[in-house]
């Protein structure tokens, strides 16, 4: 006896394997070739046989697609001949294609968890991400590039063979942790409290040098877990120039190439995200002599930036970033720059405080604000030397009493 959930499932499958409308009349009738009565019946027999191979079709495949189906949207009560038993023959594809399976997923998450607590639900809302990079992040139109093209590009591969790596550096207030978290935002359902995103931040989760190889088999264990949880996972790794050499070494096994051992077997896909302020001084120097000689801000191009900044990063001695496997064996795709904002920049991201506080704002209010910042260097005074941080404090001073 079918449950209710299954019923619903085979009304779902039915009506696609229902001829099309085209081969019906009005009044559901068989539609009859005009000039005989004869042939009339023989086209309502025809539509009726057709529909009796189908409905017997769809009671063969019912069982299989049900399990394969159910496999994919509750995964941890899948076994091995589960799966075996619910891989669909080859016809069943071809009638019902790979999209369905995907909408009928989709359709059904929307009611029921589809992991643990039903937060681990990948969108990967492409043009979502397009627009928060677009609209949301001011200055940075390398960062907006590069990390659109890179996640893009790697979660279209039809089988990676390893986790995609994106280093961001730049001075604080800049739009790192604002572009991690729109990831997590627009790739799954509840952004950062998804179980498929993991957050780490150097000095809160790893304080302790001494404690360096609990923390080893923590993060290690962590990592694990949540890819066996998730199909797709995003780490995020905050402060990234205070991790200890230990724990850049335990990251280095899953940033590296793996041969696929099942080429049947759905690929896994993992995004590890570096946030790190080194590399910042060099990004802004760059910056500000491509500025003096006369360049505007959006001229600024990776060629410009992309060799030094690696080199700085290597040659720092305040940080073992740069001498861990993970950069040496460039296991890090990508290294961004992200640039220093100037008073323009500050005053948009006063404005985006404002709206998301639901509150008026005057165009004196937002150049009073970004006014508190202090800039630098001292003589030329172009960039905020914090950013765009703390600007949601500062409303309060110009909002008017009372």
């Amino acid at each position: 006896m079918l449950g209710g959930t299954e019923r619903l499932l085979w009304l779902l499958l039915l009506s696609l394997l229902l001829p099309p409308p085209s081969a019906w009349g009005h009044g559901g009738q068989a539609r009859p070739r005009e000039g005989t009565e004869e042939a009339g019946s023989a086209g309502a027999w025809l539509a009726f046989k057709g529909l009796r191979e189908r409905l017997r079709a769809a009671g063969a495949l019912s069982r299989r697609y049900w399990a394969l189906f159910s496999c994919r949207v509750w995964p941890e009560g899948c076994g091995k001949d589960e799966e075996a038993s619910a891989r669909p023959p080859a016809w069943s594809f071809a009638l019902l294609g790979q999209q369905y399976l995907d909408i009928l997923s989709t359709w059904s998450c929307s009611f029921w968890d589809c992991c643990d607590r039903g937060d681990c639900r990948i969108i990967n809302n492409f043009t979502g991400l397009e627009a928060d990079l677009r609209v949301r992040l001011h200055g940075q139109h390398l960062a907006r590039e590069l990390v659109l093209t890179a996640v893009r590009a790697y979660l279209e591969m039809p089988r990676p063979d390893k986790a995609l790596a994106l280093s961001f550096h730049g001075w604080s207030g800049t739009g790192k942790n604002f572009v991690a978290r729109m990831l997590a935002e627009n790739l799954y359902q509840d952004g950062l409290r998804s179980d498929c995103v993991k957050v780490f931040i150097s000095t809160l989760h790893f304080p302790h040098p001494k404690n360096v190889d609990l923390y080893e088999e923590e993060l290690t264990d962590k990592i694990r877990k949540t890819q066996e949880h998730c199909r797709q996972t995003l780490f995020i790794l905050d402060e990234a120039e205070k991790l200890h050499p230990g724990l850049l070494e335990a990251l280095r096994p899953h940033l590296e190439r793996q041969a696929p051992s099942n080429r049947r077997a759905e690929s896994k896909r993992t995004i590890f995200l570096f946030l790190s302020n080194l590399g910042g001084n060099i990004i802004n120097e760059v910056v500000l002599n491509l500025l003096k000689a006369g360049q505007s801000r959006e001229e600024v191009r990776m060629e410009h930036l992309e060799s030094r900044l690696q080199a700085e990063i290597v040659a720092s001695t305040d940080s073992g970033f740069g001498h861990s496997r993970l950069v040496k064996e460039n296991l890090i795709d990508l290294f961004i720059p992200f640039l220093p904002l100037e008073f323009r920049h500050v005053r948009l991201c006063a404005r985006d405080a404002f709206l998301s506080q639901d509150l008026l704002y005057t165009e004196e209010a937002l150049d009073e604000i970004a006014r508190m910042m202090v800039y630098v260097p001292k003589e030329e005074q172009l960039f905020s030397s914090q950013g765009c941080k703390s600007i949601s404090q500062r409303i309060s001073y110009v909002l008017p009493e009372g």
